[in-house]
């Protein structure tokens, strides 16, 4: 039995602050596990594994990556179940309230041992308050990067023709959607491709897209690849199709990629940090620099973008490292908390866990 498996990003480590997507994937769900208690002890579900055993009996899952280390799950979502389990003991995976979803709590809190954890109450803390202070940091970093951005943007803009970034829209909306609509109006799912994570800049593209028709857009920084998708994505909407929309991993503002599964294609921002080239059977390249951008433009003006490069480059790996740091720390938080466990106990609540979403598998079956 062939398994789906969808790997993205529901929360992100952005140029406007920690940004959280989760209420969008949580859309139409009945119930949603939120593992609590210690830092870390999430992992001690084993998320990945329990996602890679439900995919293999063929129910699409959606595996929800942690921006706050590359390694680890936010999340699990298996759609056909409508059920999510959520580990509210990372960094970036909060639960949000929402009405008519029902929320059990596993709390793996119970199995620590509060007299070791009372004992190094003030580390903790201690830890906490870095933690907090190197994401703040990070966080003014990548702002300071997306002012940058800004400036190098606007070259491209006072370069640009409108008129023919219009027309080349158009033509890319009659090829993906011709006359095509559907009765109603489409529901839009809201995500992330990547991430900015302590290990650097990480994308789910290649998961993502494969078996679409790919439509990757090249350009500069203000050459109008976000403007094309959002425009493709209110026409996705408008037509009556389900959509999956991908905001920027730096700045959510913007978009990064648009997918209809049902008519089989993806468009995406195909530039650094996520730069792909035409690989696969059928993909097609947008290009709007030669397309909208004045011919000469990079030449005319490369002193001050060879600045501007390098200038948002500095930025944005000040801000990693300072997520790298804060990774470190976070990782030493959570060997507290593992310390103070009483396996025992652990083994009965991890065992309860699996059989409740055993249980719901099975009754889909």
């Amino acid at each position: 039995m062939a398994s789906t498996a969808y790997h993205f990003y529901a929360g992100g480590n952005t140029a406007r602050g920690f940004v959280s997507l989760f209420p969008s994937s949580l859309q139409k769900l009945e119930r949603l596990y939120v593992v609590r208690g210690g830092a870390g002890l999430g992992k001690l579900c084993g998320l990945r594994s329990l996602g890679e055993r439900l995919a293999a009996t063929g129910l699409e899952v959606w595996f929800i990556h942690s921006p706050s280390d590359a390694a680890a799950l936010d999340g699990l979502i298996v759609p056909e179940l409508r059920a999510g389990i959520l580990d509210d003991t990372t960094p970036s995976a909060h639960a949000p309230e929402l009405a008519g979803i029902a929320v059990h709590d596993v709390n793996l809190g119970e199995a620590c041992e509060q007299e070791r954890l009372l004992a190094c109450e003030a580390a903790v803390e201690s830890l906490k308050n870095e933690i907090s202070q190197r994401f703040e940091s990070a966080y003014a970093g990548f702002a300071e990067a997306l002012r940058v951005h800004d400036d190098w943007e606007k070259i491209y803009i006072g370069n640009m023709d409108f008129a023919a970034a219009d027309r080349l829209t158009q033509r890319c909306e009659q090829e993906l959607f011709g006359e095509r609509r559907k009765e109603g109006e489409g529901r839009a799912k809201h995500r992330f491709l990547g991430a900015a994570t302590p290990q650097g800049a990480i994308d789910c593209v290649p998961n993502l897209t494969e078996g679409l028709r790919r439509y990757l857009i090249k350009g500069r920084p203000g050459s109008g690849k976000s403007t094309m998708l959002k425009k493709l994505a209110l026409t996705a909407a408008e037509r009556g199709f389900d959509a999956e929309i991908y905001h920027c991993g730096f700045d959510p503002n913007s978009l990064d990629m648009i997918i209809v599964r049902e008519l089989g294609f993806a468009i995406f921002d195909s530039t650094a940090p996520h730069e792909y080239f035409p690989d696969r059977p059928g993909d097609q390249v947008v290009d709007m620099y030669s397309g909208c951008i004045q011919p000469g433009t990079d030449e005319a003006h490369s002193a001050p973008l060879t600045a501007l490069k390098e200038q948002y480059g500095a930025k944005m790996k000040q801000s990693i490292q300072l997520l790298a740091e804060a990774r470190s720390l976070q990782d030493r938080l959570e060997e507290l908390y593992a310390e103070s466990l009483d396996s025992a106990r652990l083994d009965r609540i991890l065992a309860e866990f699996e059989q409740e979403i055993a249980r719901l598998a099975a009754v889909r079956s």
